[in-house]
């Protein structure tokens, strides 16, 4: 299965009653197993979690912990990228040259790295010795 077609799959899925904005989210490990995620609205906003989040959430709570693709797609005029926490989520565990596919679901796509959607990427290097 592609990407793509795992993150077209689970879109409907998402729990998005009040902005009716479903998004789906497909990562593909370092070893190469696919997990999905979906956005989850709350209705205490910003209580919800981001298709990118649960998708991220479901690979560690597998074991794996490295990212080798991403891709997120949104019924939208353009392509939607994730939004800044979940860049810097997208970040913590996939290298900067990972690709990064956002997709509307009437075929539009564009493909980033994650050096290019983040760069100005906080890191563990940033964080003071003790």
């Amino acid at each position: 299965m592609s990407l793509l077609d795992a993150a077209t799959a689970i879109r409907p899925r998402a729990y998005a009653p009040y902005s009716r904005f479903q998004v789906g989210a497909a990562i593909r490990s370092t070893s190469g197993a696919i997990y999905q995620g979906v956005n989850v609205e709350n209705v205490a906003y910003p209580e919800g979690t981001c298709a990118e989040a649960g998708a991220i959430a479901a690979m560690i709570a597998a074991g794996d912990t490295r990212i080798a693709e991403v891709c997120v797609i949104a019924d939208s005029p353009a392509p939607v990228p994730p939004c800044g926490g979940c860049r810097q989520k997208i970040a913590e565990f996939a290298d900067p040259t990972v690709k990064v596919t956002l997709c509307t679901t009437d075929g539009k796509s564009l493909t980033m790295t994650v050096a290019e959607l983040l760069p100005g990427v906080f890191t563990a290097a940033h964080m003071a010795k003790v």
